[in-house]
């Protein structure tokens, strides 16, 4: 298994995700719309658990989107924390290079 994570990756899995999280709630609405030429054909249990999910549809869509919004934090935070820790590599290897004694590890032939 490879695990290759590039610069823009994190970026372009957050700006996906936000797109998702527009979506959803028009998806959740779009069911409700889809089910309801069903509403008159089931009674029973399957109907009133379809009144509650129906009622508290724009809860469910808060709720969903709440926790889409916490994982787009987490997401932002681990492309911070990807750009600052590649940053700091780069500038310690910089600094590890400058200070370096290249010609101290040289082998010369001497007679």
């Amino acid at each position: 298994m490879k695990f290759d994570l590039g610069a823009q990756t994190l970026g372009r899995l957050t700006s996906q995700t936000q797109s998702a999280s527009g979506d959803l709630g028009t998806l959740v609405r779009q069911l409700i719309a889809a089910v309801e030429p069903l509403e008159g054909s089931f009674n029973g249990a399957g109907r009133q658990r379809f009144d509650m999910f129906k009622a508290h549809a724009d809860e469910v869509t808060a709720d969903l989107n709440s926790s889409l919004s916490a994982i787009l934090g987490g997401q932002s935070g681990m492309d911070r924390a990807f750009h600052t820790g590649d940053t700091e590599m780069a500038d310690h290897a910089a600094s590890a290079v400058s200070s370096a004694n290249f010609d101290a590890a040289r082998f010369s032939a001497t007679h």
